[in-house]
């Protein structure tokens, strides 16, 4: 299992989606899964997170599904905070390869958003989701070092195939 953490417009879903294809792999994004069931539709749309029980009982069943039809697995932004960090290194850490976070400068997340032109990516809603990434990355970063999960953090600036390579080389390169 491969987790990918960046701001949103770093582009993780794309490289998650990419990596999946390329290496047979599932693709599990916590913003897919919760905007899937169309129950968090105004949550998400305020840039406001879902409770944290709801989305790991949610993941944990994707992970499983996943698990149980022979695929590995790449996460996309889970787990989002502590909590959700803490059933992570309680429950999957055995199965975690890596972590890679995607390091991209905000002037570069504000343009790419804009052109994804998502019904959520409201400049307030960006600003939240961005706020609550940053306040909690850092230690969900270091409870997975302290787990012994090897925890890369890369370049997400440059065209989408110049990082997907430094990616492939980061992640499956010994």
């Amino acid at each position: 299992m491969i987790i990918l953490f960046g701001l949103a417009g770093s582009g993780k879903s794309t490289q998650g989606q990419i990596l999946a294809e390329k290496k047979n792999l599932k693709w599990l994004s916590v913003g897919e899964v919760l905007r899937g069931t169309g129950r968090f539709d105004e949550i998400l749309k305020a840039g406001k997170l879902v409770n944290d029980d709801e989305v790991i009982r949610l993941m944990s069943a994707e992970i499983k599904k996943a698990t149980d039809e022979g695929k590995d697995v790449i996460l996309d932004g889970f787990p989002r905070n502590i909590y959700q960090a803490k059933w992570a290194g309680e429950n999957i850490a055995g199965e975690i390869e890596k972590v890679v976070y995607l390091e991209v400068p905000k002037e570069e997340l504000y343009k790419r958003l804009e052109l994804r032109g998502r019904v959520d990516d409201t400049k307030e809603a960006i600003e939240r989701r961005f706020s609550i990434v940053e306040q909690n990355i850092y230690s969900i970063l270091d409870l997975l070092e302290e787990k012994g999960i090897e925890v890369l953090r890369l370049s997400g600036v440059g065209e989408v195939e110049e990082v997907t390579e430094r990616l492939e080389k980061a992640i499956w390169t010994k």
